[in-house]
């Protein structure tokens, strides 16, 4: 390792927790983890390229490197650039690191849609579908941030609507799955992981 990176790396370390403190979080649940991982990377919008220093667009890339979640495209693209002249890193900042993105997002979408049941999962089957056949950076960054998030509800709705219709379920159960249903995502899959059993236990 050249020693400007092992200085750009001890940088990097050092300064990594606040960085990623700094950034943006990622919107709770909306996605699985495999999601989850590869959307960090794009979540942080830094200053302009051409404003920033050489040093500046190294540390950035460091950072990039040194955040465990990291994708492995932007990862292997980061590490690429940063084996290569002040050009190649601008244009990873610049270019690049969307261009891998995009990658890494649709390994994290064929992942979801791997382990999507058919017979249950069909509005998330349906979106992400839809998000890999447009093949944008755009289209797959909407469904991670947003689309899988409102997907996933929908599918959970027709869920608590098949608990509602078994005439055997309990006067509570039913209470409780019809204050649910117009509810927001995260209480909808709360309710299926955890709330229902917490009624009839």
């Amino acid at each position: 390792m050249r020693p400007s990176r092992i200085a750009l790396t001890l940088v990097a370390t050092a300064l990594t927790p606040a960085l990623l403190l700094a950034a943006p979080a990622f919107a709770a649940d909306a996605a699985p983890s495999t999601a989850a991982t590869v959307a960090t990377a794009s979540a942080v919008d830094g200053p302009n390229v051409d404003d920033m220093s050489d040093d500046d667009v190294r540390v950035a890339i460091m950072r990039i490197i040194a955040d465990p979640d990291t994708g492995r495209a932007v990862y292997a693209a980061a590490q690429q650039a940063m084996d290569g002249t002040i050009e190649d890193q601008r244009y990873f900042l610049e270019t690049g690191r969307w261009i891998a993105q995009a990658e890494d997002d649709r390994v994290a979408i064929a992942r979801i849609l791997g382990t999507a049941d058919p017979k249950t999962d069909k509005a998330v089957i349906r979106e992400a579908n839809e998000a890999l056949d447009a093949n944008t950076p755009e289209a797959l960054r909407a469904f991670l941030e947003t689309g899988y998030r409102l997907a996933r509800a929908e599918d959970d709705r027709v869920r608590v609507a098949r608990i509602l219709a078994d005439p055997t379920i309990s006067d509570a159960l039913r209470a409780a799955a019809e204050d649910v249903i117009d509810g927001t995502p995260e209480e909808l899959r709360y309710f299926l992981e955890v709330g229902q059993y917490e009624v009839d236990g």
